[in-house]
């Protein structure tokens, strides 16, 4: 039940001898990263060890939203939704992308009063958030029947389909140019004079001026190889499908453990909203000072397990060599177990508050495991330390909507042009970890 297969997409097999720029990683940021630099004519390869949209890009809930977004996310999150709104007709395919409005259900005082907070930011950068309440919320939510004393309501916000954003996205970008590669993985970047020269590939080498390391989850491993401490844990989130459902709202809703959003085929996908599985790793305790005041305050969103992970992860090569078999050809798609028990404990939770559910069943279930840095905000930038080295990774949950902006700036970054939105909030060096390479 648990396997996501999404939308296919053409792969090269001869290698190019150069190009401007190599893309690590075929996930929302690193497609929409290709599509932006190939359409400005510059030359750019993207490989993917797996498939494009294999892992947490084709998993994710398919919500894009401002909504409840951190304040130095919300210029991303506007510029994502400008450009989601254009996408399907930018790159002639369907990626899903409705501009539904998005909204959050609150039961209580405590939750009313952090969406009445969050919306002091929302206002300062223009976005339209607003409280609804009594027979507005009713007629907002047709067939619900909890106790709900609010929501926060955000009309320009959206929804779109993981399985198909990605793959459609990589078709575009192979289609202007880009040369578009699966089943192959980069092994290492090669450096000469200190600066970025080329990748070594699992079928050779390709040279360069700058790569970018959009690899999701396994961002820190490959960036630990070539000396670089990266700080990243992966947190496993876990979703499921239903049949379709009538009566019910568009737009995707999000209440205190329940969460739902509608697909293009009639069904739902549906979560148990605020709780993540973290399991126990090395990385655990190599990074807890760093993740430590974060996890303080989402500690009641995390539910930590202790198992054969540790093990797993415990045996994972740190650092190989270019002539050797990289972990990324040993694991081409992490495709983790989905948490039964908390699919089946959200879809009770919406049965209750949305009665129109009982008649539906759950037909798939899966699970992924999503790139988190210590302040939940993403890396999008150089790496000072080493020259034509760039990073887009450590999206924390948030990539598959902030996608379209993030590939946008990290192009605009690359090619030194000027940015679209402040890229201060999204420097690697703003931790101090990662400014130092081995």
């Amino acid at each position: 039940m648990s396997r996501i297969i999404p939308d296919s997409v053409p792969t090269l097999e001869d290698l190019p001898q150069e190009v401007d720029v190599v893309i690590i990683g075929g996930g929302i940021a690193g497609v929409t990263t290709a599509l932006n630099l190939a359409e400005q004519g510059v030359s750019v390869a993207l490989f993917e060890k797996g498939l494009i949209g294999g892992e947490q890009s084709g998993r994710n809930w398919g919500w894009t939203r401002q909504a409840g977004r951190d304040p130095a996310e919300i210029p991303l999150a506007q510029l994502s939704l400008k450009l989601w709104a254009g996408m399907n007709e930018r790159i002639e395919a369907e990626t899903g992308f409705r501009q539904t409005g998005i909204t959050y259900l609150c039961s209580d005082a405590r939750r009313e009063a952090e969406y009445e907070a969050w919306l002091l930011h929302a206002r300062t950068y223009g976005v339209d958030s607003r409280m609804v309440r009594g027979d507005e919320l009713q007629r907002l939510m047709p067939g619900m029947s909890g106790e709900f004393r609010a929501a926060m309501l955000t009309p320009s916000d959206g929804r779109a389909e993981p399985f198909k954003a990605a793959p459609a996205i990589a078709r575009a970008a192979g289609r202007a140019g880009a040369h578009i590669f699966t089943g192959c993985a980069v092994r290492s970047v090669d450096r000469s004079a200190g600066r970025v020269s080329g990748v070594i590939t699992e079928r050779g080498v390709v040279r360069c001026s700058s790569v970018v390391l959009a690899a999701g989850a396994w961002s820190r491993l490959f960036a630990g190889n070539f000396g670089l401490d990266f700080p990243q844990l992966k947190v496993l989130g876990t979703a499921a499908r239903t049949t379709p459902v009538s009566g019910l709202t568009d737009m995707p809703v999000g209440a205190e453990d329940f969460a739902f959003r509608r697909r293009l085929d009639g069904g739902f996908t549906i979560a148990r909203r605020n709780v993540g599985v973290a399991h126990v790793v090395p990385d655990s305790f190599r990074l807890f000072f760093d993740f430590a005041p974060n996890l303080v305050k989402s500690w009641g969103e995390l539910k930590l397990r202790i198992g054969g992970r540790f093990l797993e992860e415990w045996r994972i090569e740190k650092t190989w060599e270019p002539d050797e078999i990289s972990p990324f050809e040993k694991v081409r798609i992490l495709d983790p177990a989905p948490d039964e028990r908390l699919n089946a404990e959200g879809f009770s939770n919406l049965i209750k508050a949305f009665p129109a559910f009982e008649g539906a069943r759950i037909v798939q279930s899966w699970a992924g495991l999503i790139d988190v840095t210590p302040d939940a905000v993403p890396v999008i930038g150089p790496v000072e330390s080493v020259p034509g080295m760039y990073i887009a990774s450590g999206l924390s949950g948030h990539g598959f909507g902030l996608g379209p902006g993030t590939g946008q700036l990290m192009a605009e970054i690359v090619m030194g042009a000027r940015t679209s939105v402040d890229p201060t909030p999204f420097r690697l060096d703003r931790f101090k970890r990662s400014r130092r390479l081995r």
